[in-house]
C-alpha cells in the first residue's frame, strides 16, 4: 500500500479536496510511516452524494444479490490477508501473527454471517387484524449510514459496521479513526470489485471530518464505536436532524471471582485476556472483584502473571498513540495514597508507546481508576465479602457493556447473569464474541447492537402495509 492514502468515494480513490493530509505514526516505533487525507466538508459531501446515488439501486437488489457480494468480499479479504495484516499492524503496532490468527478469521466470519443474514430478515406473518383488511410487515433499509470506527480494532470494527448495513440494503460512508485508516481504505478497495460504486465509501480525517459527516442532511443513521464524549457530542448533534443512532461507547468490565475457583488457573486466564491488545478493548476485564477468602492468593497469582517477561516487556503490543500513553501515565500518577501499584506502572524506555502490564490494589470504589475506563494494560483488584456486595461493586460505575463471573456454583452464576446490568456476561471465560450473538451495552456504554440478527435489524425500519 502506498505511503500516502486516498479516500475511497464512488468506487474510486480520491485525495482530499483541500490536499491536506495527516501524519500516520507507527505505535511500535513512534515514527511517521505515511499520510492520510484530512477530509473536509467537500469530501464528506462527495461521499454522501455517492452513497445517496447508489442507494436507490442497492436498496432494490435482492437479498441473494447482497449475499453474493458479501461472500465475494469475505473471500477477497482472505486472499488479501498479507496486505491487510501489514496495513493494520503498521497503524496499530499489533503483533502481526496475533492479528492474523485471532482477528482476521473473526472479521471474515462476520462478513460471511451477514451475507447469510441478508436472506433471513424476520417479519410478522400476514394476517387480518381488522375485518376485511390484511396487514403485513416489511423490513426496509434506512438509507445512507454514517459509520465511525475506533483505533483499537480498526478492521474488525469496520466489518461490524459495514457488513450489516450493506446486507440490509443500505449504503454507507465509513470514517476510520484518524490514527488507523489504512485497513479501512484497503477494505474499500477490495470491496469495490464486488459492490456497485457508492455503496461503500471511506473518508479519512479527524474529529472535524466526523462532525461534517454526521451532520450531513443525507445521513439517516449514525453508527459509532468510540468514547462516551464522542457519543454524547454526536447524539446532541444528531438530535437536530432526528437521525437514528447506534452507539457503542466503551466499558469498564468487572469480573467477580468467587472463593471456589482454581486460583492459579483463573488468574492466568484473566491475565491473558486483560492484557490482550494492550488492554485496549471495551470488554477487557479491568476491575477484578475477588472474594476476601482468596484475595491475597489471587492477587499474588495475578501479579505474578502480569510480571512475567512477555507482559513485563509488553509483548502484547503498544498503546495506539502518544495521547493514550500520556493519559495512562496521568491516571497512574494521580492514584490516591491508599492505592498500591503491585507490578508495572512505568512506561518502558524504548521507542514507541509501550506500557507494561500493571496491577493496582488497595483501591476504593470511588477512585478514578475504578470509575473510569482505562483502555490500557492496567487492572485493579478489589476484595469483597458477600455475593450481594460483589454485584453492587460490579454495577456501581456508569458503564454497562460487559461483565464476568468465575465460580463452580451454577446457581450463583445464574443469579449473577440476571443481576448484572450489562449487555454481555461471561461465566468462567471472558472476551469471546460470536457473530450470532449481539454485542452492545446499557447506560454510558450506549445502545444498539453490533453482530447478530439484532445488529442487522438496527439497520432497518419496519413498514406496516395494509391491503
Amino acid at each position: 500500500m502506498a505511503d500516502t492514502l486516498a479516500n475511497h468515494i464512488g468506487g474510486a480513490d480520491r485525495p482530499s479536496a483541500s490536499g491536506e493530509t495527516m501524519e500516520l505514526v507507527d505505535p511500535a516505533t513512534g515514527e511517521v510511516h505515511g499520510h492520510a487525507p484530512r477530509s473536509g466538508r467537500a469530501d464528506t459531501d462527495a461521499a454522501c452524494a455517492a452513497a445517496s446515488a447508489a442507494f436507490s439501486h442497492w436498496s432494490a437488489t435482492t437479498p441473494a444479490t447482497r449475499q453474493r457480494a458479501l461472500l465475494g468480499i469475505a473471500d477477497a479479504l482472505e486472499a488479501h490477508a498479507d496486505a491487510l495484516v501489514e496495513a493494520e499492524c503498521r497503524d496499530t503496532g499489533k503483533p502481526a501473527e496475533r492479528f492474523r490468527e485471532d482477528e482476521l478469521p473473526a472479521i471474515v466470519d462476520t462478513v460471511r454471517f451477514f451475507a447469510g443474514a441478508a436472506r433471513t430478515l424476520p417479519g410478522a406473518a400476514a394476517a387480518e387484524y381488522t375485518e376485511g383488511r390484511t396487514s403485513l410487515l416489511r423490513r426496509e433499509p434506512v438509507g445512507v449510514c454514517a459509520q465511525i470506527t475506533p483505533w483499537n480494532y480498526p478492521l474488525m470494527m469496520a466489518a461490524w459496521k459495514f457488513a450489516p448495513a450493506i446486507a440490509a440494503g443500505n449504503t454507507t460512508v465509513l470514517k476510520p479513526a484518524d490514527t488507523t485508516p489504512s485497513s479501512a481504505v484497503l477494505l474499500a478497495r477490495i470491496a469495490a470489485a464486488h459492490l456497485p460504486p457508492g455503496v461503500l465509501n471511506v473518508v479519512c480525517g479527524d474529529r472535524d471530518t466526523g462532525r461534517a459527516l454526521t451532520a450531513h442532511r443525507d445521513v439517516a443513521l449514525i453508527a459509532v464505536t468510540g468514547s462516551v464524549r464522542a457519543g454524547q457530542e454526536i447524539a446532541a448533534a444528531a438530535a437536530t436532524g432526528l437521525k437514528r443512532l447506534h452507539l457503542e461507547l466503551g466499558g469498564n468490565a468487572p469480573v467477580i471471582v468467587h472463593e471456589d475457583v482454581d486460583v492459579e488457573a483463573t488468574a492466568a486466564a484473566l491475565a491473558e485476556v486483560a492484557y490482550y491488545n494492550a488492554g485496549q478493548d471495551c470488554t477487557a476485564p479491568s476491575r477484578l472483584l475477588v472474594h476476601e477468602r482468596v484475595y491475597d492468593a489471587f492477587l499474588a497469582a495475578f501479579a505474578a502473571a502480569a510480571a512475567a517477561p512477555a507482559y513485563r516487556e509488553a509483548a502484547f503490543g503498544p498503546l495506539n498513540n502518544a495521547n493514550q500513553l500520556a493519559a495512562v501515565e496521568a491516571l497512574l500518577s494521580r492514584l490516591p495514597s491508599h492505592a498500591e501499584i503491585v507490578t508495572g506502572g512505568k512506561v518502558l524506555s524504548r521507542p514507541g508507546f509501550f506500557h507494561p502490564a500493571t496491577v493496582v490494589a488497595g483501591v476504593r470504589q470511588q477512585d478514578d481508576i475504578v470509575q473510569e475506563e482505562t483502555f490500557a494494560p492496567v487492572v485493579t483488584v478489589q476484595p469483597f465479602r458477600t455475593e450481594e456486595e460483589a454485584l453492587h461493586l460490579a454495577d456501581d460505575v456508569r458503564f454497562g457493556l460487559a461483565a464476568g463471573i468465575w465460580t463452580t456454583n451454577h446457581d450463583r452464576a445464574m443469579r449473577a447473569t440476571r443481576a448484572l446490568r450489562t449487555g454481555i456476561v461471561w461465566v468462567n471465560t471472558h472476551g469471546t464474541t460470536v457473530s450470532e450473538m449481539p454485542h452492545g451495552g446499557v447506560n454510558h456504554s450506549g445502545y444498539g447492537s453490533d453482530l447478530s440478527l439484532a445488529g442487522l435489524l438496527d439497520y432497518t425500519h419496519p413498514k406496516h402495509v395494509m391491503l
